[in-house]
């Protein structure tokens, strides 16, 4: 199945559409919208990719999202994206982009945050398993476990804005 997404530059310009998997396979960026899940406790979602999932089977992730559908901004293609995974619909805030080249094409990441006090319904063909973790227990694992690439980036620049350190909901933005 063809996914068409917006293939950008090195400054998250677009420059055209193009399918997701020849932007794969021919090394250009294109963008990814992610969200940072927390709940009122300040705990972190940590999930695990299913192992049938085509990009980075049975790795760890703190980020819920998926590319960026043409003409779709980066708060769209979260909130739908949280809908999507784990059956929730809850404000996303952006908080930052960043390249990343770590993985198996460079993405732009439009990372956001959401404060989760629902129930969870995560889409099973998609997610193996989740939990919350302290931000303490989370810090433990991070090298032990092998977690998606950029994940550990974002989750750094997360805790670094602050953005983590309280409870409550996101600021309106």
């Amino acid at each position: 199945m063809s996914e068409l997404v917006e293939r950008v530059d090195e400054h998250d310009r677009v420059l055209g559409v193009v399918d997701r998997d020849e932007a794969v396979r021919a090394n250009w960026p294109h963008r990814i919208a992610t969200t940072i899940c927390r709940d009122r406790e300040g705990r972190i979602l940590v999930l695990r990719r299913a192992e049938t999932m085509s990009r980075f089977p049975g790795c760890y992730d703190v980020m819920v999202g998926g590319a960026v559908n043409v003409g779709e901004s980066y708060e769209q293609a979260a909130f739908r994206e949280l809908a999507e995974e784990l059956g929730v619909r809850v404000p996303v805030r952006f908080l930052f982009k960043f390249l990343c080249r770590a993985g198996i094409s460079p993405v732009w990441f439009g990372v956001h945050e959401a404060v989760v006090s629902e129930a969870l319904v995560p889409d099973p063909v998609e997610i193996a398993c989740q939990d919350w973790m302290t931000v303490d227990e989370l810090l433990e694992v991070a090298d032990e476990w092998l977690f998606v690439p950029g994940g550990p980036e974002a989750l750094r620049r997360y805790l670094e804005s602050g953005s983590g350190s309280g409870a409550g909901e996101p600021a309106a933005g």
